[in-house]
């Protein structure tokens, strides 16, 4: 079975997760950081790490890397464990959220059961977790729908033998850069973003033309049939144009900017006190 990330929510804590064969895998250190609170995760599980392995604990030899998500965007090897091995390393963190995690565990490892019987599951649950975050409906039907079509789109690079990584991410930025006028770093740095999701925090408006612009990267690409990752590069801008017009025609009517450090939940909280406001003026 081919590898499936996610990030779970804790508490509201993200949680980097890896579905491979057949078991979940865990960042070591989103746990440390769920449980200890400490400003420096990693370097409390340098320390935790040899002191278990001074003392021959088997769950440290056993831990292994997978490459996740990093606070930077990019694919970095992180340390792992299986929610067994996870459970076993809980005992050696003193911590009153220990046990809650352990339920919290337990209910990840059965939600995954029920989704692979019902696929439908795993979108409900997206959706009640981006509603627990102050998401309106509006915006999180958008951003399943994008969900979708990164999907089509990585699926075509992968036909194209672009491979995933370095090249995805060169790909993404081409098109991210050719609708917005901006990379993608720069575009988290006008949001204020570190290591939060770029497309989580754009606006309705953002999101939709992001997604103009890999729905039509993805159907230019199917129907020109670039052979290499080069060709591709071609075809990613050419996609993100095509938002790009988009996104001129629309500011020419409004005479407002598309691309804002505004971000879905402030926009949200902003029409919530623009309504309100309204109402105590009747």
């Amino acid at each position: 079975m081919s590898k499936e990330a996610s990030i779970k929510l804790f508490e509201e804590k993200q949680v980097r997760t890896v579905w491979d064969a057949e078991r979940w895998y865990i960042s070591i250190i989103d746990v440390i950081a769920v449980l200890t609170e400490s400003k420096d995760p990693n370097a409390y599980w340098r320390k935790l790490k040899q002191r278990l392995k001074n003392e021959g604990n088997e769950t440290v030899t056993n831990c292994h890397g997978l490459k996740m998500r990093a606070a930077d965007g990019k694919m970095r090897l992180t340390d792992v464990a299986d929610t067994e091995q996870i459970l076993r390393l809980i005992q050696s963190i003193p911590s009153p959220k220990a046990e809650p995690f352990k339920m919290w565990l337990a209910q990840v490892a059965s939600e995954r059961l029920d989704e692979m019987q019902d696929p439908e599951l795993s979108i409900d649950r997206a959706l009640e977790q981006y509603l627990k975050l102050g998401y309106s409906e509006n915006w999180i039907n958008q951003r399943l729908k994008s969900i979708e079509i990164r999907k089509e789109l990585t699926d075509e690079w992968k036909k194209r033998g672009v491979k995933e990584g370095v090249q995805f991410a060169v790909l993404t930025d081409i098109i991210t850069k050719a609708w917005s006028d901006k990379t993608t770093k720069e575009y988290k740095v006008l949001k204020g973003l570190k290591k939060e999701n770029l497309r989580d925090n754009m606006t309705n408006t953002e999101l939709i033309l992001n997604m103009l612009a890999e729905a039509s990267t993805k159907d230019i690409s199917a129907s020109t049939n670039p052979k290499d990752y080069e060709e591709s590069k071609k075809v990613a801008k050419q996609g993100g144009n095509v938002a790009k017009v988009a996104r001129k025609e629309l500011e020419a009517k409004t005479g407002k900017k598309v691309v804002t450090p505004l971000n879905a939940k402030d926009a949200l909280k902003s029409l919530s006190n623009d309504g309100e406001s309204r109402r105590k003026n009747e």
